[in-house]
């Protein structure tokens, strides 16, 4: 029986920006078009990263595209990016991160020297990660139909002994931790494109290996430990309805523990964005039993990378499915996915 396209074409007839963005729509081209047409039990459990079957040692499979304008930015670049950025969906699963491979996508024209600074970086990144780069591939697309260079790749890892996380183990009660301040790597993609120059010597991207510190956090409080994702593309929001709605769960932020940076705050002031939805590329959200909170909090504040913790909310029994934000004032607000695509290019 041929497949038939689930997606109402009368809507979108054509991808947008938005579909690539981490909100509504890309998670809407996920659920209704992709799993339905390639769905087995691995990928139904839309991890970052795939756990695989394996006859020894537990294994995690992720895979990422990197398409980041400018490909050189304040704290990174898209050569270190994509190592972190594929080394951190292992990490979320309780993987230590061991073999990578690197597809380059050259637009004709590229600089020769701008494409040994990114492959340096890669080596450097990988190197720091401690991951190796066992396999690659290189095309080259005519002058006009790229954007100078596109970055893919894929990684393994081993899961490690005492690791149980999966979106759908979030449960009420959990206390939810952030590593460190949000928003910065949204913001410092900005601060470099046309038109946007934020001076702050602060305003850098976050981009690293977060590996180090989960595997301490998971040394601390082993399964207490329940949901690991890192907050890229759609930010913290998109992260906590996804979620909310895998296990099915309400959760409450408090606005004023979330950590933001002030040149992080004035930009999006600025820019009329908010920084619950910026992409970060070195933040992640732990969702961890209440009775491990202060353990958690303490073995990731240990590492520099986790130096700026907080708790920032709780998994609730009700709302299913919904995330709000409580104010300082008393009140509080829905949390909803972004709708359209706010930060393009921005990983």
């Amino acid at each position: 029986m041929p497949f038939e396209c689930p997606v109402p074409i009368e809507d979108y007839e054509t991808v947008t920006l938005a579909h690539g963005g981490g909100g509504k729509l890309t998670n809407r081209l996920i659920e209704t078009l992709l799993v339905p047409a390639l769905d087995n039990d691995v990928l139904r459990q839309l991890h970052d990263g795939a756990i695989v079957p394996s006859p020894g040692a537990r294994l995690a499979f992720s895979t990422d595209g990197f398409v980041v304008r400018p490909p050189f930015f304040p704290g990174g670049d898209i050569g270190s990016l994509a190592v972190h950025g594929t080394v951190n969906d292992l990490a979320m699963c309780g993987a230590r991160p061991r073999y990578l491979s690197l597809g380059f996508i050259l637009e004709e024209g590229f600089p020769l020297r701008d494409l040994w600074r990114v492959v340096v970086s890669v080596r450097e990144a990988s190197d720091a990660a401690g991951v190796r780069i066992v396999a690659g591939d290189t095309k080259v697309v005519e002058r006009g139909h790229g954007d100078g260079i596109y970055v893919h790749t894929t990684g393994l890892g081993e899961i490690v002994e005492g690791a149980e996380i999966a979106p759908s183990r979030a449960a009420p009660g959990d206390v939810v931790i952030v590593n460190g301040p949000i928003g910065d790597h949204g913001i410092a993609i900005l601060s470099q494109r046309e038109g946007f120059r934020f001076e702050a010597p602060d305003l850098v991207s976050d981009s690293a290996a977060l590996w180090p510190v989960v595997e301490r956090l998971i040394a601390a409080c082993g399964p207490r430990v329940h949901v690991l994702r890192d907050a890229t593309r759609g930010g913290v929001a998109s992260v906590v309805n996804e979620i909310a709605a895998a296990a099915r769960v309400g959760i409450v932020l408090v606005e004023g523990d979330i950590p933001v940076r002030e040149s992080v705050r004035g930009g999006c002031e600025v820019l009329g964005l908010d920084p619950l939805y910026v992409a970060n590329e070195g933040k992640f959200l732990a969702f961890v039993d209440p009775e491990a909170s202060d353990a958690a909090l303490a073995a990731i504040r240990a590492h520099p990378l986790g130096a700026g913790a907080r708790a920032i909310g709780r998994v609730v029994d009700a709302h299913p499915g919904v995330v709000r934000l409580r104010s300082g004032f008393g009140g509080s607000r829905v949390v909803d996915m972004v709708s359209g695509e706010q930060l393009p290019r921005i990983c």
